[in-house]
């Protein structure tokens, strides 16, 4: 019974209230519709052709940075297989010296192109002397794998050569000296101490 019956206000609390301020947002709650379209903002940025130009310039010029500073032989540019002090040293022996290896990719083309010299006896002759230089390449690879390893050990200590040397040279022998990358550092004959 008495929680059916709502309690009777006073009058002269009704009065007070009347006169407060009222205390609130201050404006109706937005409608759906409203607070979408206040939201609404475009999904891709309106200088984005710009933006786009930006980035592919700023990538283009670390990229070009990169480039230079790989092909100067810059630590902090090379990848994982040129780094290190004994990778520098390798490539500052293996470019000090000639090695037949440099010379293999001319003197095969010239074979390749004599070999169309229709005489079965020179082409014969030809591609023994080319298996004889093969095999004085892989010669001189090795003996250049022998010295890099024997000079390492007295520079940088006998437990301390990282593997992986020998191939390294050999691989950097074989290719032309104006396309090796990195860059060619030191002049013929200027071995690294």
């Amino acid at each position: 019974m008495a929680k059916d019956k709502a309690p009777a206000l006073d009058a002269p609390r009704d009065a007070q209230l009347d006169d407060a301020p009222l205390s609130g947002k201050g404006h109706a709650t937005p409608t759906r519709k409203e607070r979408e379209a206040a939201n609404k903002r475009p999904l891709v940025a309106g200088d984005n052709k710009e933006a786009r130009k930006a980035s592919r310039a700023k990538l283009q010029e670390s990229r070009d940075r990169a480039r230079v500073g790989m092909a100067n032989g810059e630590e902090k540019f090379l990848p994982i297989r040129d780094k290190g002090p004994q990778r520098r040293y390798v490539r500052d022996y293996v470019d000090a010296r000639f090695s037949l290896g440099e010379v293999m990719i001319p003197v095969m083309f010239a074979v390749i192109l004599a070999t169309l010299v229709p005489n079965p006896t020179v082409q014969t002759a030809l591609m023994l002397a080319l298996y004889a230089f093969v095999l004085l390449v892989v010669v001189d690879s090795l003996l250049l794998g022998w010295l890099v390893t024997r000079k390492l050990k007295a520079k940088f200590g006998d437990s301390k050569v990282e593997k992986g040397v020998r191939w390294y040279a050999a691989m950097r022998a074989l290719q032309l000296r104006p396309l090796r990358l990195p860059k060619p550092q030191v002049k013929r004959g200027k071995f690294p101490v």
